[in-house]
Formats: C-alpha cells, structure tokens, sequence
C-alpha cells in the first residue's frame, strides 16, 4: 500500500503537545518563516526608494500589510483550516491531493504545479537566506572594511556555506536537528526583545493592528510601488507551507501550541524596524547606504556580530528543512506516480529522514547557480516569493475540494475558496511584477519540474491501460515444458525476474514473453521477485509461493529501510533454505572455485518498454512515452539500487502492446 498515493486506513491517535515537541516544532517548521525578518522590509523599502522616501503613513500602512497577510494567510488559512485537512497527521499538498483524488481527475493538475512550484522555492531559500544573513556581516565596520562593497565576498562565503550544507545531507541530520530547536527558540527570543526595544521608543507603530491602513497604502501617492507592494510584503508569509507540510514531523497540537509565540516574535520584530525607520528618516548616512538592511542597523553596534551569527545559523537552519522537505516531496510525488523512482536511502535511525542523492545534487547545482547569477540578495528577492504563492493558490484549490466533497460543508468551501482564491491571486498578481526582475526563474525552474511530472504522469497511465496481466498458475506447465525441453540451450540454473506486482497470482505479460516467446530461457528455477521497504530499520525477511512446484517461485521480499538492498546475497540464502526445507531440487554445479555446490548460476532479467513503430499511438503520447523513457535513463538504473553491477544480466526490450496498424495484405503476383 502506497502511503502517499491513497488514504492512511489506520488514523493515529491523537498526540497532545508537549514541550519536547513544541520545542522541535520551533526547530523544525519555522525556519523559513523565522527568517523572513531579515529581507521583507529591507525588500518594501527598496521597492518605495529608500528609507529617505518614505514617511509615517507608509511605514504604518506596510506593517500593517504585514500583520494582516500573516494573520489571514498563516494563522487562519494554514494553522486553523488546512491543519484539519490532514491524511492521518500528515499533511502537505500531495498528502492533501491523495484525500481529494476521488473528486475529479482534473486536480492532479493543481497538485502538480503546487508541487512544482514548491520544489522550486527550495532551491532558491537556501540561496536568499545565507546570503541576506552574509551580508549582515557589513553593518560591522571591521567586516565592511574587510569586504569592501563588492559582492565577491559573500559569494564565496555563502557557496562554502551552501556546499557544507549540502555536502552533510548524505551522513544525515538527526545528531544536528536536535540543537535545532533551542537555536531557532533563541533566535526568535532575540527578534522579539530586538524589536520590542525599539517599538517600546515609538508605539504609535501599533497603530498597524487597524486593518484600514493597510488598505489605505494600497492606494496611498506616497506608495511609490503601488498594489506591486505586497509581493514584497508577501515575503513575510513564505514559510506558511511549511508548516501544514511538516505536522507530520510535529504534530498539529505541537504548531498549535507554538505558533503563537512564534508569530508574536515575528510581529515584534517587524514593529521594531519600522519604529527604527521611523526615528531614521532625516540620517543622510544611513540613505547614502545602497543595500540598507534595517534589521541589522537597528541593532547597537556591539550586537551586530551576534545578530550576523545567529542569522546565518538560522538561514542554515531553514535551509536545511526546506532541503529535507524536498526529500520527503519528491518520495511522495514518486509514489503517486508524478516522478520517476529514484534511489532513496535512509542515514537515521527513522524512515521520515531520508536522503535522495539526485535530488540533493540538482538542489544544489541550481542554489549556487542562483548566487553566482543574481550576486545580491536584494536581486534573488525579485525571483522569490513567486513560486510559494502558485503554491498557496494551488493548496487552496485542493482544500476547497476536500471541504466540499469530503466534508460535504459547500458553504465553507465556497467561502475559502472565494476569500483566499482571491486573496492569493491578488498576491500572484503583485509578484508578476518581479517576473521580468527574477521571477522569471523561480517560473522556469518550476514549469520544468512541472513538464517533468505531466510527462511521466500521462506515461504512466499510457503505460498501464496498455499493460496486461496473467494469470501464472496457467503458465506453470509451459514453464515446465519449456525447463525439460533439451533442444532449447540452457541459459542458467536460475532465471530471475524483478516485478512491481505484490499478488504472486498474477504477472507482467512482458516477462512471460520475455522466457516463453523472445528467444525461449531455458532454466532449472523461474523466480518473480518482489522487493518492499517497510518501516522498521533492520527488517529482512521474506514469503514465498510454490504454486505446487519445485521450479516456480514468487518471492516477496521485505527489507528495512536501512537494509542494503543486495538481492543476489539474498536470493542465495533464500535457495539454501529452500533446498533444506525440500521445496526445490538440488542443482549440481561442478565447476566452481569453491567446490562442488547445490546452488547453481543466476541470470537476472530486466524488461525495458520501448515504442513499437507498428502501433495507433498518437503523435503525442509517442513524445510523451518517449521522453518518459528518456527522463528515466538519467535518472538511474535499479540495477544499480539492487547491486546487481556485476552480475549475470539479461536487459531486453519489449514493445508496447499498443493498438496495431492494420497490415497491407501481399498479392502474390505470377510469373
């Protein structure tokens, strides 16, 4: 059973929260969110022309803009109404799609993009984040001598600190995550009194909580950038997918728990700068400042190391969820049938942390093509924000589905759909004006992940209405007459076929094609083997079904997730205990290094599909098989995942059973 392709039939009980959790919570769901304070206002200033161009009026109005889009959007939207929409406590928009399915096929499509789109924001947070926070390192007079104005600097020093980042995936976080938690609860206790001091020297800012000035600022002529605003207000919000992505980690009653206090210190920190902003207005020096950061100017000179420090620890920090979060996407995407199988593995000691070397590897490639291509992180602020609010619109179209079909409450799902459809759009169309600026390449990162996963999905249901399956017990006897036919050369004592297929009643047609009709395998041993990973670590164990023979075999195989997957070892061992057992002949070979043996050779079949030229397939699904095929030689080979790279293989290709074209009929013609 899939977990991420259908609904969880066991529902979990229900968790209470705890300061344990709320603490890894803190760690683990937050970063993204926690480190919007370093960018959003620098991001609303640069957009108005500056801190000398703005005045009281703006500064309320666009913290206001603030307050307000992470009220609605994080704390209603996600936190009181998406949270719910859990598939037994797991949540995120494939888990949220696998509940709605049903309803229609067309939202695979929303699922796709939200997908698509989220994937391409975990390249580009990691690239935001680190460098926002190295450039912190000029508002210390010693570094800004040190660094100069140039940007050569803190490239080199965040590529070093992105290639640690992702060089440490493959030996896994777990050791590291756990000081996760008091980092980010130490880094949000520092943006609360940071910006609770200087709130404390202006609390008219507070004057932000009536929503009408947020309004007002829309349409305000001192809001230079206009409605285009809130895709630099937006920022501020970027990490709300996080957190319905991650309850699973957590717990919902653990985010619950939390996000008040997170969300305080958040909105704290924000007021503090605008405070800042506006008892700054009338210093020359600090407008004379071409990449002016109020966050870290607000602060007293003796604390800016500290606060470039922590900052940097909690880019790390937020990176590093949004990098596992990708992970954990792209396995689920896999199981839905959207991405190509890839190789997985597992560095701790629990299933949810796992590893995708490929994924980890383009991850980083397109983060630090985003440093050395945009050098500043005021230019990558153009390019983020666009993705995650696909994203969002995306979410809100599968949640309106789930409200209205599964819950049967229309009502509210009009209501959602119609006050964040529109919220969000609004937002979309905001960010579109970064499009030319940099959106353009958070667009075509995730249309490429997107065509990738339209390709494979629409392979995939080509593929299985044109797949057949037999019934194997009908075959047992061709098998034997083909074992005992000594006109046919013998390929090996035991052939062995890899196959998806659980249920040992029923096989793949190309792989009896491939042993009765291409080129006849004449074999003392037929075996069909299933290999699953479970959840528990060192799971090696295995079932078997004879049919009644002593040549046929099903084997399911069920190993721990942090089992090597060597199949040959294996099925070695698997031969011996059937050997003891009885249920399979001794097979003589005489010839070996090692003596005389019972067990004899394997030979290891492997069936590759191919496009017939003689077939009704339209131009399109031609292109679309064929590029799937194409997609799936890079991606690997599972003669690589099983170790099977240095034994006996046989690799065939078997044409599509498509809907032949219709044969011209010969006249024979006479002399």
């Amino acid at each position: 059973m899939k977990t991420a392709e259908i609904e969880r039939s066991r529902p979990r009980p229900r968790e209470r929260a705890s300061l344990g959790l709320m603490l890894i919570a803190i760690g683990v769901v937050y970063g993204d969110i926690g480190t919007s304070p370093l960018y959003v206002m620098k991001s609303i200033l640069e957009g108005n022309g500056g801190i000398a161009a703005v005045d009281r009026e703006f500064i309320i109005g666009a913290y206001s803009l603030i307050i307000w889009t992470v009220t609605l959007l994080t704390t209603v939207k996600y936190v009181l109404i998406a949270m719910k929409a859990d598939n037994n406590g797991e949540g995120g928009i494939f888990s949220l799609y696998s509940l709605v399915r049903r309803y229609g096929r067309f939202l695979v499509i929303p699922a796709m993009i939200g997908g698509a789109a989220l994937l391409a924001d975990g390249i580009l947070t990691p690239a935001v984040t680190v460098t926002t926070a190295i450039e912190g390192l000029r508002s210390i007079p010693a570094m800004h001598r040190l660094l100069g104005d140039g940007q050569l600097g803190v490239i080199l020093i965040t590529l070093c600190i992105i290639a640690v980042l992702f060089s440490a995936q493959r030996a896994g976080t777990s050791k590291i995550g756990r000081a996760f938690g008091p980092v980010m609860l130490l880094w949000f206790a520092f943006l609360g009194a940071g910006g609770l001091v200087h709130m404390l020297e202006d609390i008219s800012v507070l004057r932000a909580l009536n929503p009408l000035h947020a309004v007002k600022v829309l349409i305000s002529p001192n809001n230079k950038a206009g409605f285009m605003i809130l895709g630099s207000v937006f920022l501020a919000t970027t990490g709300a997918e996080a957190l319905y992505s991650d309850m699973g980690h957590v717990g919902k009653e653990n985010i619950y728990a939390s996000w008040p206090f997170v969300k305080i210190c958040l909105l704290l920190n924000y007021g503090g700068q605008c405070a800042w902003i506006l008892g700054s207005r009338g210093d020359a020096s600090l407008a004379a400042i071409s990449d002016m950061n109020p966050f870290f100017l607000m602060l007293p000179e003796a604390l800016r190391p500290f606060a470039v420090l922590m900052s940097a620890a909690a880019a790390i920090i937020a990176s590093q969820a949004l990098i596992t979060g990708s992970f954990t996407l792209v396995s689920e995407a896999i199981n839905l049938d959207l991405l190509p199988h890839m190789q997985i593995s597992y560095p701790a000691e629990t299933k949810g942390q796992l590893y995708i070397s490929l994924v980890n590897t383009m991850i980083w490639i397109g983060c630090s093509l985003v440093v050395i291509g945009f050098r500043t992180s005021a230019r990558m602020e153009a390019a983020y924000g666009l993705a995650i609010t696909v994203t969002m619109l995306m979410t809100t179209v599968l949640l309106v589905a789930y409200l209205m079909g599964r819950r049967r409450k229309r009502l509210l799902g009009t209501l959602v759909g119609l006050a964040f459809g529109s919220l969000e759009a609004v937002f979309f169309i905001s960010s579109l004006g970064k499009f030319r600026h940099g959106g353009y390449v958070a667009a075509c990162m995730a249309l490429a992940l997107f065509l990738v996963m339209v390709i494979w999905h629409r392979a995939t249901k080509i593929e299985k209405s044109q797949s057949v399956t037999l019934e194997m017990r009908k075959y047992i006897e061709k098998l034997d007459t083909l074992r005992r036919d000594e006109s046919i050369p013998k390929r090996t004592e035991n052939m062995v076929f890899i196959t998806n297929r659980s249920n040992p009643e029923y096989v793949d047609r190309d792989i009896l094609y491939s042993i009765l009709d291409k080129d006849p395998k004449r074999a003392e041993a037929y075996w069909f083997l299933n290999v699953s990973v479970t959840d528990k670590p060192d799971d090696a164990s295995y079932s078997v079904e004879t049919y009644g023979t002593n040549f046929v075999f099903f084997v399911k195989l069920s190993l721990g997730f942090k089992v090597d997957q060597r199949i040959n070892v294996y099925l070695r061992q698997i031969v011996s205990d059937l050997l003891q057992s009885g249920e399979m002949q001794p097979q003589d070979r005489k010839h070996s290094i090692y003596g005389p043996s019972q067990v004899g050779n394997f030979k290891f079949g492997f069936i590759r599909r191919i496009i017939s030229s003689d077939n009704d397939c339209s131009a399109m699904d031609s292109f679309i098989l064929s590029a799937k095929y194409a997609i799936r030689s890079m991606i690997g080979s599972p003669i690589k995942w099983y170790g099977l790279e240095t034994s006996s293989l046989i690799i065939e290709s078997v044409p599509m059973f498509l809907p032949g074209k219709r044969a011209v009929s010969l006249r024979r013609e006479e002399k």
